[in-house]
């Protein structure tokens, strides 16, 4: 079974983000004028990862149906803020190659994917596997979401879109965390 991504790159096991901090921030968001805190937190993505927010920011602009957009706000702001909690001063600004680089990544990684349909694993499996709290934090709302059952259903392909660019704020902020200070970081060389 091909379960390593061959065209993302693994994520520092100094940069995973684990369940509790996702909790803390969601219990944070839920337990707050939602609307004002996530106003006032993707005013601060905005400054602090501008080249990721500006990328969230376009996606968001588009003529989304109001769950997606709903859950892409939320994911996005959800996600920077577990990182931001957890790693501090560590989380340098992702700069605009980087965030690049990881779309591609992921587009590349779900080409390879389509190529070799034989294999189970998928990209969110090769994810997972680096970023399992996080990945199963995005899951249990993208899954929440696609489940209302009041008014108009959602529109899948826009909850995908939304998914998919919570998947590249993953990625990249996982790649922004600088190591421990004093430890030694270990690069992967490519022969």
């Amino acid at each position: 079974m091909w379960s390593q991504g061959a065209a993302i790159r693994p994520i520092p096991a100094y940069a995973v983000i684990d369940a509790r901090t996702l909790g803390e921030i969601e219990s944070r968001l839920a337990g707050e004028e939602e609307d004002t805190t996530l106003d006032h937190a993707f005013d601060r993505f905005e400054r602090t990862q501008p080249h990721l927010a500006e990328r969230v920011s376009l996606v968001l602009a588009r003529p989304l149906d109001e769950t997606a957009l709903a859950l892409g706000y939320f994911l996005s702001i959800s996600i920077w803020l577990a990182f931001e909690r957890r790693f501090g001063e560590r989380l340098r600004t992702a700069l605009i190659e980087e965030v690049e680089a990881v779309e591609i990544a992921l587009r590349l990684e779900e080409e390879l994917r389509a190529e070799r349909a034989h294999d189970p694993a998928s990209v969110e499996d090769v994810i997972a596997k680096e970023q399992p709290d996080a990945v199963a934090f995005i899951h249990e709302h993208v899954d929440a979401a696609l489940d209302v059952q009041t008014g108009e259903p959602p529109d899948v392909e826009d909850v995908d879109l939304v998914y998919r660019t919570a998947l590249v704020v993953l990625l990249a902020l996982s790649h922004a965390v600088s190591g421990e200070p004093g430890a030694t970081e270990t690069r992967e060389i490519l022969a």
